[in-house]
């Protein structure tokens, strides 16, 4: 989660710059990854895999040779395996972690963080739309069991919606962005059956190992207790040859003025923005965590002032 800052950053021009990180030699590569290009305009699900061939894409022009594993008929007919199996076989572990990391709070607070975050991002929103369709397109017609972390008041459910057979698990730890994220779903005409939301924290994702198809987090690294945790979760619940989808803010350069703001308001920005980090090295993370692939794209947005600059990519367990 981000706390929005509204003034205009003397970054007015969207700027972009591409890089790709590829992992060790020793890992087994996944192929290219499908071309994620800057817009010119900057303005019940079948979880059975069985029937798949092993070279199958969830995104245009990335392949694994990991291939894909049959999962055990309990797992491939449940509509949603409830605790992780990196835990005790009890849903009181993903629980425990929940309160452990988001101690509860008065439902007045959580209310009122749900409720300024439904109505504070939408410039920031309309800025990144172009991205996160050229993003999202990616799984269209490929991931049909999609988990987002940190689903908030549920921004990204519109670029499901395009797939009617899409089923969305949506986790945040906070209980009052449910109806936020259910009126979006209903808004962007996912069908109602399609959406879940599940409260929860990234460290402990209350999932099966290799139950979903694709993973997406959208400004949710920022805040999480425990990064390395939850980008090991992440990896967990994928299916092999599934992918991560991010947008995440980082944080600046070194050296840099901004860098020297961010490092002055980021405890202010962690007390006032639910635990978020201005100076957080996230892309360093995702390139640390494993993937067999990943390829990302760095942006500064006009909107997003403090909250700058942007990775957004593709990763491939």
């Amino acid at each position: 989660m981000i706390l929005y800052y509204s003034s205009r950053s003397p970054l007015s021009s969207l700027v972009t710059l591409t890089t790709c990180a590829q992992f060790s030699p020793n890992k087994t590569p996944c192929g290219k990854v499908g071309k994620v290009t800057p817009p010119s305009d900057h303005s019940r699900v079948d979880p059975d895999v069985s029937n798949r061939s092993s070279s199958e894409s969830l995104a245009p022009g990335l392949s694994c040779s990991c291939g894909r594993r049959v999962f055990v008929k309990a797992a491939a007919t449940s509509l949603l395996p409830i605790y992780p199996a990196n835990a005790s076989d009890s849903p009181s572990n993903y629980t425990a972690m929940l309160k452990k990391i988001h101690p509860p709070r008065p439902d007045w607070y959580e209310e009122f963080y749900a409720s300024v975050l439904d109505t504070s991002m939408k410039s920031y929103e309309d800025e990144i739309a172009g991205y996160k369709s050229e993003l999202f397109a990616n799984l269209r017609g490929k991931a049909r069991k999609v988990l987002e972390i940190g689903i908030g008041t549920g921004p990204n459910l519109r670029y499901y919606a395009v797939d009617d057979v899409v089923q969305v698990f949506g986790v945040d730890p906070n209980s009052k962005m449910e109806k936020y994220a259910t009126a979006a779903a209903v808004e962007a005409g996912l069908p109602v059956p399609n959406f879940k939301f599940i409260q929860a924290v990234g460290e402990a994702l209350p999932l099966a190992d290799a139950s979903v198809d694709a993973i997406v987090g959208t400004l949710v690294l920022c805040s999480v207790k425990d990064v390395d945790l939850t980008l090991k979760e992440v990896k967990r619940v994928l299916k092999p040859g599934g992918l991560y989808l991010f947008v995440e803010h980082v944080a600046a350069k070194e050296g840099t003025t901004l860098r020297f703001i961010q490092s002055i308001l980021d405890p202010l920005q962690q007390t006032l923005a639910d635990g978020c980090h201005l100076t957080r090295e996230t892309g360093k993370h995702i390139s640390d965590a494993g993937f067999s692939n990943l390829k990302f794209s760095m942006a500064f947005l006009s909107s997003a002032s403090l909250i700058n600059p942007h990775i957004y990519g593709i990763a491939c367990k």
